[in-house]
């Protein structure tokens, strides 16, 4: 893939602010006219460096007051054992990010649930239920300092 040009940079961070803004004001905020600013963002999509666009939504409007951070053991560490782990959390809506991990730990997820009675809920309902655990640890987030998901450009 070839390099990206500071246009494009300055697209990526536009868009990544604010990705409904329309064509015509992306083209006046990267000084170019609407037809070339559009092949840029087409060719973006089409590279794969932009994957999609979405709405983020805030956690606690939709009464998802607890965030969870949980770091997974598993019993073994073969192929087998961590694909069947990923499968299986890759189903649950309550997880939103999953890692596979160096370390002292094999996983870190990141868990959103609306109370601790909705977090135990998930945590033996699901998370125990898994063969191959070996250990959980969660820990609770008192509060957000940060969050984006704009990658640095």
């Amino acid at each position: 893939m070839s390099a990206l040009d500071a246009i494009d940079r300055k697209i990526l961070s536009l868009l990544q602010t604010d990705s409904r803004m329309t064509m015509q004001e992306l083209a006046d905020k990267v000084g170019l006219s609407v037809s070339p600013c559009h092949r840029r963002v087409k060719l973006l999509e089409e590279r794969g460096v932009i994957t999609r666009y979405i709405a983020t939504v805030d956690q606690k409007a939709l009464g998802l007051h607890v965030s969870v951070f949980i770091s997974i053991k598993l019993a073994r560490q073969k192929e087998e054992d961590l694909n069947r782990f990923a499968r299986a959390i890759s189903k649950w809506d309550e997880v939103l990010e999953c890692y596979l991990m160096t370390g002292n730990r094999d996983y870190l997820l990141r868990v959103v649930a609306a109370d601790l009675s909705s977090y135990e809920a998930f945590l033996k309902n699901k998370l125990t239920r898994l063969d191959g655990i070996a250990s959980i640890e969660s820990s609770f987030a008192l509060s957000q300092v940060k969050y984006s998901i704009a990658l640095p450009v």
